[in-house]
């Protein structure tokens, strides 16, 4: 069993499932055709022949509705294409606050300070008033 397995690269535990007529143990669909083929070509055998009894014998499982699948799919895609859309509005909502918040803060708070703050050659509020007087 074990140099079958080796010459067909299918495990062993399959191999005895097949030849037990254990179908249940193998992994189902396309698969097992493929490991009878495999057991066929190691083995000599007609695989035609045998792929034709196979199915006979083992419950086919029905072919999967790709229309359906590709429909989930798209509807899986779309909705993640919103949600990113909507986190990336969501990014340049707050981009926008964060930048009005720190124009006002310049505008509002630095800026103001800045003209209070004593500079070279700056006239003063008492020289203005005397001037103003005289």
């Amino acid at each position: 069993m074990e140099s079958i397995a080796e010459g067909t690269k299918v495990p062993t535990r399959h191999l005895r499932a097949l030849e037990q007529e254990d179908y249940e143990q193998l992994p189902g669909g396309v698969f097992n055709k493929g490991i009878v083929r495999s057991y066929c070509r190691h083995l000599g055998l007609d695989e035609q022949e045998w792929l034709q009894r196979f199915p006979n014998v083992a419950q086919e499982e029905p072919e999967p509705d790709w229309a359906s699948f590709a429909e989930n799919v798209r509807r899986s895609r779309d909705r993640r294409n919103a949600q990113t859309r909507r986190r990336w509005f969501g990014v340049l909502v707050m981009l926008l606050l964060l930048g009005a918040l720190g124009w006002a803060a310049w505008k509002y708070v630095l800026q103001p300070k800045a003209l209070l703050l004593p500079e070279a050659g700056r006239v003063t509020m008492r020289e203005v008033i005397t001037c103003i007087r005289s």
